[in-house]
């Protein structure tokens, strides 16, 4: 995606959706939580869009934008109870370690990861509880709710960063009444995992990026403001 690149729009002319193609590189982002700007931006490749469901492939060695603190410090750094009230800058980093692939259906409060160990050895889903993701010329939009799921071959899950969902409310980050979307979008995704259907009965984790695609570059304006939003 070369810098300033329009890639397939959301809509055509008629409202109907037009669909990226495999091998597409849009971006995927996080907007602040309570502000419009986008603070986690990850050029991403296409690898399925349809009306069911939006698969992407995150590459080893990607450049994203990421939050900081203002002075640099990594976020995971600072204390829990001023890391989400101590000045915050963006920064460009490359995303180290294995690949990452990411699933969205439209309309779903939250997209399952998946992970694996060097060597393509599995190693679990992660379901990110979050906005349900609007989808824009340049790739979709989302807003992080904090509060994540994992789910591990076996079968078994157990939540995550229940401390952090905590945090956020006390400083003001959500309300009483999107906590609760939140609580209640997780037990709707905890109902996914124990009938284990689509997707972790889907066989994903036996997916492969094609070794043709090329790692997407970050275009110079990955911030600029969405244009043809749907959802």
């Amino acid at each position: 995606m070369a810098d300033g690149e329009t890639v397939n729009t959301a809509t055509g002319t008629d409202g109907r959706a037009v669909f990226w193609t495999p091998g597409s590189q849009i971006l995927w982002r996080y907007r602040e939580n309570g502000g419009p700007r986008p603070h986690i931006a990850r050029p991403v490749t296409v690898v399925r869009d349809d009306a069911e469901l939006l698969a992407v492939w995150l590459a080893p060695g990607t450049e994203c934008v990421k939050p900081v603190l203002a002075d640099g410090t990594p976020l995971h750094r600072e204390p829990l109870s001023t890391r989400y009230t101590r000045p915050r800058t963006v920064r460009r980093d490359r995303w180290f370690g294995t690949g990452v692939l990411k699933l969205a259906r439209p309309g779903e409060p939250w997209s399952v990861w998946l992970f694996w160990e060097p060597g393509w050895a599995f190693k679990n889903w992660y379901v990110n509880l979050e906005e349900p993701l609007t989808r824009w010329a340049g790739g979709v939009d989302s807003e992080d709710h904090f509060l994540d799921i994992s789910v591990h071959p076996d079968r078994t899950w157990h939540w995550r960063d229940e401390d952090e969902f905590a945090q956020a409310q006390r400083d003001g980050l959500m309300d009483a009444a999107l906590a609760d979307r939140v609580r209640e979008a997780g037990r709707a995704a905890v109902e996914v995992i124990r009938a284990w259907v689509a997707p972790y009965s889907d066989g994903w984790q036996h997916w492969r990026p094609d070794p043709a695609w090329p790692v997407p570059s970050l275009p110079a304006d990955w911030d600029r403001t969405p244009a043809h939003v749907s959802s």
